[in-house]
């Protein structure tokens, strides 16, 4: 299942639609995540909080291909798209594994294959140094198997990419 997390206006919303299976959108109109740990513990892969994101983790979590397309914010993803990785944090167990030599969490969806991140906005080079490395480094650790960053200087090119 191919599924894209984005924070873009509704004016792409049909072409968004038209490339992936389903569609997460980093709106804002949700709170953030209160570190309560319930999605890993009390009511695993479910927030408590009932808003649009409460089920967040299962569609990520299933995922065998997630695209983000995010506004770069100093290196990062926009705010509205960290925090629904924030409450996200439910793919994942609160045990631990080696994978790759290195402590990670034990995944509650099992392997997936492609993390793809598309930037746009102004973008130094040092920021797309800190995007390609953080987008490697959360691929390892919610379990999939490559990564991807691209780099847009217009957001014509979006459907190319996607």
């Amino acid at each position: 299942m191919k599924v894209i997390l984005h924070d873009l206006g509704s004016e792409h919303k049909e072409l968004i639609e038209s490339k992936c299976d389903h569609v997460v959108v980093a709106d804002g109109r949700y709170a953030p995540c209160q570190g309560c740990f319930g999605c890993w513990t009390k009511h695993p892969a479910e927030c408590f909080m009932t808003d649009k994101l409460q089920r967040v983790c299962r569609i990520l979590g299933r995922a065998d291909e997630l695209v983000i397309v995010s506004q770069n914010l100093y290196g990062g993803y926009s705010t509205a798209v960290k925090n629904v990785l924030d409450r996200s944090i439910g793919t994942s167990t609160p045990l631990s594994t080696y994978r790759g030599g290195q402590m990670h969490h034990t995944l509650r969806y099992g392997k997936h294959d492609l993390w793809k991140v598309v930037v746009y906005g102004d973008t130094t080079q040092a920021e797309k140094d800190t995007f390609c490395q953080m987008a490697e480094r959360n691929a390892i650790n919610d379990g999939f198997s490559r990564s991807e960053v691209v780099f847009l200087s217009d957001l014509a090119e979006l459907e190319g990419v996607l």
